[in-house]
């Protein structure tokens, strides 16, 4: 990765980017490339992966989800003296992700269990010191050739290097557990998930009472408030409180607006694939659109009790711009009104994004 010069870092280059155009300006010179150069090691590596359902599911998840990696790079711009940390740390952990939620969607197994076991990579790769087990081990499929425990020891090697980590594991592994507790009730019978997923609801729902039962479980689906962690870990001298601070800010409203959208876009595509999705569960397309309006305005009100607040309303204007610029969108009358909806009266803010998102989909894939 090209290294920042000295005049730029005495010029406080690797401070937040101030303003949409500064922003832009560092995802198309450095995120962007940096994202794309480690996923296509990662691309490499899966190609190599012996067995032939775990081969097809790590090459489909970084082929068609490469814009989550893209996505969660952003924070590497707001340090970008770091980004080497940063970069394949945000990819590396994004791709683990993408790897087990295209494994257990098209699952030959449907056993809890397994699907636990499958995450637990997810925790250990938050913990430096945590012991790598085998991961498949309740499952038909167990040789990847060690592509799971390579990108996990990729994030332990790169946490490692982060100097405020330790006051950020806590609240990190926090989002963590949600997570993987999210992974593993949408992804059993069908029949049971809804009811899993309520009762599970029952136990954490305190945490945003406002919230549906829907609302609350998409935002802990979110690896937005996990990055946003990496990010802060740069710090060396970052607090407890801080981390605290930063992980309100963005759970649940910042994480669940993410998620919420990127059900919103993928509607049609899971009643086809018969997967879960959370928006299939408010009584009509009104409620829902009232419902996302107002995760995002909360998101808008809770991101301006942190520093560089600038750089997190940027990121909520360019989750909209990003998800409601996408293709799927104008495939799916219901969606497209939603779409307008959401976009009518948007700040220039968004629309800015909204142009830069339509501009890398047409001309960088």
């Amino acid at each position: 990765m090209e290294a920042l010069s000295l005049n730029e870092f005495e010029q406080g280059r690797y401070l937040s980017p101030k303003g949409p155009i500064g922003l832009m300006k560092r995802v198309y010179k450095y995120v962007l490339p940096e994202v794309r150069s480690c996923l296509g090691f990662w691309r490499q590596d899966a190609e190599g992966i012996p067995d032939p359902e775990l081969r097809k599911q790590a090459l489909a998840s970084i082929e068609t989800k490469q814009f989550h990696c893209e996505g969660g790079g952003i924070y590497a711009a707001g340090n970008l003296s770091m980004r080497h940390i940063l970069i394949p740390l945000i990819v590396a952990y994004q791709t683990i992700s993408d790897y087990l939620d295209n494994l257990c969607d098209r699952s030959t197994s449907q056993d809890p269990a397994d699907f636990r076991l499958l995450h637990q990579s997810m925790l250990d790769a938050i913990n430096p010191e945590a012991e790598l087990v085998n991961y498949y081990a309740l499952r038909t499929e167990q040789n990847d050739g060690g592509y799971l425990h390579r990108l996990v020891r990729k994030c332990q090697e790169m946490i490692s290097l982060l100097p405020g980590y330790a006051a950020a594991a806590d609240e990190i592994a926090d989002l963590a557990v949600l997570y993987t507790d999210l992974q593993v009730y949408k992804h059993i019978r069908p029949e049971l998930r809804e009811a899993a997923l309520k009762e599970w609801w029952e136990e954490h729902g305190s945490r945003a009472p406002h919230l549906y039962w829907n609302e609350f479980a998409a935002a802990t689906g979110s690896t937005l408030g996990v990055f946003m962690l990496f990010l802060a870990s740069c710090d060396p001298k970052l607090s407890k409180a801080q981390t605290a601070s930063i992980r309100a800010a963005y759970f649940p409203h910042v994480c669940g607006l993410h998620i919420m959208l990127d059900y919103l876009i993928d509607q049609d595509e899971d009643r086809a694939g018969g997967d879960l999705n959370f928006c299939n569960y408010y009584d009509d397309t009104d409620t829902m659109l009232n419902r996302i309006a107002s995760i995002v305005e909360w998101a808008r009100k809770d991101v301006r009790n942190l520093p560089e607040t600038s750089m997190h309303r940027m990121v909520i204007e360019g989750l909209l711009a990003l998800y409601l610029s996408d293709p799927k969108v104008s495939e799916q009358r219901e969606v497209r009104s939603v779409s307008k909806r959401l976009m009518k009266g948007s700040p220039l803010t968004r629309l800015f994004f909204f142009v830069n998102s339509r501009w890398i989909r047409k001309h960088m894939y």
